[in-house]
Order: C-alpha cells, then sequence, then structure tokens
C-alpha cells in the first residue's frame, strides 16, 4: 500500500519590494538623527591631521567599497571618533552590493528580525524603517526581507548618519611609501593619488578572489564562441532573451536556484546539474549566529578556527526553501542530482554539456559556483599579493591538500588586518584591513551576513582607532602636556600658570 503523500506547506508571500511612503521616512530619520544626537554620535575627530610627501592633507581611512560592509564600516569609524575618512565604491548609487545587481532572490536568506547596520540605535533597524511606513501589522505580516527593501533601507541609514560616498570611484592600485598607504582612484575625472594611513577593502563578496569559473577541456573564459552563451551567476544576464531557450545551471546553492528561476520565470526551461546525490540539508553557519561564538571565535587557536570553518564549508549551504519551490512550480524545471559535468563546448549553436550520461545541448549555460577567495586574484593589491599571510602557512600540508579553499584565506590579524609572511611590506600590510567574505576563516562571518555584521565592524572601527592613536601617542601626550583649561578661572580661587610652582 502506498504511503499518501503529505502535503507541503504553502509558500508564504514574498516580494522584492514595498509600497515606499518618503514623508514617514524623513519622520524617522529626524527621530533616528535626534537619538543619535543624544548619545553624542559621532563625536568630534580626535586624529591628529598629517601631510603627505607631496603635500595634500592624508586621510585617515580610505574605506573602498559602499555595500553592507563597508558602509557599515564607515559609520562605524565615524562613531569613533576617525572622521577624515573617505568612503568610494566604483558603482552608481543603488548598485553598491548585490542587491539591486546580480543577486536575484526574491527576498533575503536571513530572518527579518535581524539587526547589524543600525549599530545598536533602534531606530536605525530595518525594523523601525519597514514599520514606519506599513505599521506593526505590516511587519507583523512580513515573512522575509524584500531584496530591493534591503538596498533601499541600506542607503537611508546612510544619508540618515551622514556617511558621504564617492561614488563611480575605483581603487586601482595601493602602495607604501613614507609609512603611509598611496592609493590611485580612478573616475570618470580620470586618476588621482590619495594618501591614507588605514585603507578598508570592503569590495564585496568577490573582493578576496573572484567569481569561481570550473575548468573544463573545451571550455576557455576569453573564447568569443562563448560571450552570450556560457555565463557566471553574478554576471548581467538578459533573462527576457532567454523566452522559449533550453538552459542548463550547474551548482546547488542558492545563487544556482536564484538564476533558474529568473531563467523559468522568464519563459525557459531550465534544467539544474549537481554533482551531489542529495542537495544539502542543513544550513550549518546558522549555528554560528549567536554572541558568544561572533566575539570569541577570533581568539580561538588555529586548529579550533580550522575544524570548524573546513567542517561547515564541507557541509555547504542548502539552498532555502522558498527558492527551491519557487523553481518547483515550473513544469519546465528539472533536477539532476548527482550529474556532474565533465565538459562544457560552445559553438555557434549553443552550448554542448557532456556529463557520465552523455552528451546534451543548451542555448546557454550558467554556473552557479559562488566565488574563489585568493588574494592573488586582486588587481588592487598586486603588488603584495605574494607577501600575504594565508591560512596555508598556519596548517600541515596535508590539511592544505585536503582543503584547497580554505588555506587561501588569508590568515589576518585581530583587527582584520592583513599579515605579511616575512619581513618586507609587514607595516605596509598592517595598514590594510580586509572586511568581507575573505575574513571569515580568521573571525568568523563578521563581514559579509547580516548577523555578524554590527561586532565585525565596531571591531574593526576600534581596531583601527586604537591604531592610530597608538601610532600618535607622543603627539597626544605632547596636547596633554600642553592643555590649559582653567576650571576656576571663574572663581577667587583662581592661579596662573607662572605661580603654580
Amino acid at each position: 500500500m502506498n504511503a499518501i503523500p503529505t502535503p507541503l506547506p504553502p509558500v508564504p508571500p514574498q516580494a522584492i519590494a514595498s509600497e515606499r511612503k518618503p514623508e514617514a521616512l524623513a519622520r524617522l530619520a529626524r527621530d533616528a538623527q535626534a537619538d543619535l544626537a543624544r548619545l553624542n554620535l559621532p563625536p568630534p575627530n580626535w586624529v591628529l591631521p598629517a601631510t603627505a610627501p607631496d603635500g595634500t592633507a592624508v586621510l585617515d581611512v580610505l574605506v573602498a567599497g559602499a555595500g553592507m560592509c563597508g558602509q557599515t564600516a564607515g559609520y562605524a569609524l565615524l562613531r569613533e571618533g576617525v572622521r577624515n575618512l573617505r568612503v568610494v565604491d566604483r558603482c552608481a548609487r543603488g548598485d553598491e552590493g548585490p542587491w539591486g545587481t546580480y543577486a536575484r532572490m526574491l527576498t533575503l536568506r536571513s530572518p527579518k528580525h535581524l539587526t547589524g547596520p543600525d549599530l545598536g540605535v533602534p531606530s536605525l533597524t530595518f525594523r523601525a524603517w519597514y514599520e514606519a511606513q506599513h505599521g506593526e501589522a505590516g511587519w507583523a505580516a512580513l515573512h522575509k526581507i524584500g531584496r530591493i527593501d534591503w538596498r533601499d533601507y541600506l542607503l537611508w541609514v546612510r544619508d540618515t548618519v551622514g556617511l558621504p560616498v564617492e561614488n563611480g570611484v575605483s581603487l586601482v592600485s595601493v602602495r607604501d611609501e613614507a609609512g603611509l598607504l598611496r592609493a590611485t582612484l580612478r573616475s570618470a575625472a580620470g586618476e588621482e593619488t590619495v594618501w591614507t594611513r588605514k585603507l578598508v577593502l570592503a569590495l564585496g563578496r568577490d573582493g578576496s578572489g573572484a567569481p569561481r569559473w570550473p575548468a573544463f577541456p573545451s571550455l576557455h573564459r576569453d573564447d568569443p564562441v562563448a560571450r552570450g552563451k556560457v555565463f557566471h551567476s553574478a554576471d548581467a544576464i538578459d533573462f527576457e532573451a532567454w523566452r522559449g531557450k533550453r538552459i542548463a545551471v550547474l551548482g546547488a546553492g542558492a545563487s544556482a536556484f536564484d538564476n533558474a528561476a529568473c531563467a523559468l520565470e522568464a519563459g525557459a526551461e531550465v534544467a539544474l546539474f549537481a554533482r551531489r546525490a542529495f542537495l544539502p540539508q542543513v544550513n550549518k553557519s546558522k549555528w554560528t549566529a549567536f554572541t558568544g561564538f561572533f566575539r570569541g571565535y577570533e581568539a580561538l587557536d588555529d586548529p579550533r578556527k580550522w575544524r570548524i570553518y573546513t567542517y561547515i564549508f564541507d557541509e555547504q549551504v542548502p539552498p532555502p526553501w522558498e527558492t527551491v519551490r519557487r523553481c518547483d512550480e515550473h513544469a519546465g524545471f528539472t533536477l539532476r542530482l548527482g550529474t556532474p559535468w565533465q565538459d562544457v563546448r560552445p559553438d555557434a549553436d549553443g552550448v554542448v554539456v557532456e556529463t557520465a550520461a552523455g552528451r546534451e545541448r543548451f542555448d546557454a549555460v550558467i554556473f552557479g559556483t559562488g566565488f574563489d577567495v585568493d588574494l592573488l586574484d586582486r588587481p588592487e593589491l598586486a603588488r603584495y599579493s605574494g607577501e600575504i599571510d594565508t591560512w596555508a602557512n598556519h596548517v600541515r600540508p596535508e590539511q592544505a591538500r585536503q582543503h584547497p579553499e580554505p588555506a587561501r584565506f588569508p590568515y589576518l590579524g585581530a583587527g582584520f588586518e592583513l599579515r605579511s609572511r616575512g619581513a618586507a611590506h609587514r607595516d605596509a600590510l598592517s595598514r590594510m584591513h580586509l572586511f568581507n567574505w575573505g575574513s571569515t576563516m580568521s573571525h568568523g562571518a563578521l563581514a559579509g551576513d547580516i548577523p555578524g555584521l554590527a561586532i565585525g565592524a565596531t571591531r574593526l572601527a576600534q581596531s583601527i582607532a586604537r591604531d592610530l592613536f597608538v601610532s600618535e601617542a607622543d603627539a597626544h601626550l605632547e596636547r596633554l602636556l600642553a592643555l590649559e583649561e582653567p576650571e576656576l578661572l571663574p572663581t577667587k580661587w583662581y592661579v596662573p600658570p607662572e605661580e603654580r610652582r
């Protein structure tokens, strides 16, 4: 007797964006700014000014990247009284990070109640932002945060806290000189040189490496035949052009399913291939989302850190169940588990995918294979790439061979600073702080995932503030000795400095 299948639960309503109410947001911004003023935030700048070898003023911090991590890092620095900074991003306003570009999910993966970019100010939370527009009942009815809602919320936070961001400005290169960092920036106006004491590399999910392209015998990334037929999930893709086409997607994670869903919704037929016999079932990284882990992981010894994250990476993250159902509701969707690709061959008519079962033709293919972590791929750091310390140097050779990707992660200091394998560039690298996914092996997921963001940004900003103070301790001592603000001047007990002997 066949068992009656259990009905699947309904998928809660999901939306990429909600209705915008500008007047309500303006009122909330005024409330948030009043809350910041009550907290005396941001405090006055306290870092002493410096002049570069070319006579220009030196920045205290240059933040490269203004997505969720870069923006929150900049805000955290303002809260520490480090206000002589610039925050730049190569993209236009609203295109920072993945939310308005290559992220193709309907909603965030995280639960709606999580905080982070607010850094502990209730009126700056996403919940306050959403309730100001849709009320408490609207918040109660919300399943998960819409992707575009999150993008617009981040922009609102940036504007409300007064964080200046320069869009359309890219970090091209960096080198050390005269105890400072000399960075080259590029914009529509041309190139400029800026000098800075500290550099925060908040270059996004791919900012520690590059999109991961699987190697196949017949596929070359620069092959013109592959253009318009072979994509990575982070590429710009015109899904509407694929109506009636056959598309193959490689990968078993969230981005693979997201891209499959977009193609299906555009009217394509999609086959999603995964080498695993079954999809990952448990998101082990959710276990890490508690304060003790976020604050304590960095203090663990290297073997424990290695064991925790190699286990999490090996288990992999399952696609969200809502995203899987988004694909399953289309008749044109098939899931090919246990079917790794052996070759990918683009030609004039499309792409041939070869598996153990044979060859199959598609109009296009998408690699939903994530991002590599390898700072050797970052052109901004080309001068130092051979000197940057990695986890491969802190585990046994056989461990590095067994887990090559974790071994490529940079081995960071307690303040997210890069470390040198030798002495040649030790000072220069200590001035560069990596605040993105590449910091995960050293600090946990404090720079990329929402749950640990506030702790990560605060740790980063406090570390930079500490370093800036220590580097100028003698000058601050001189300021202490020179301080003359007599408290008793308005009384009869005032004694002039020359009489205080």
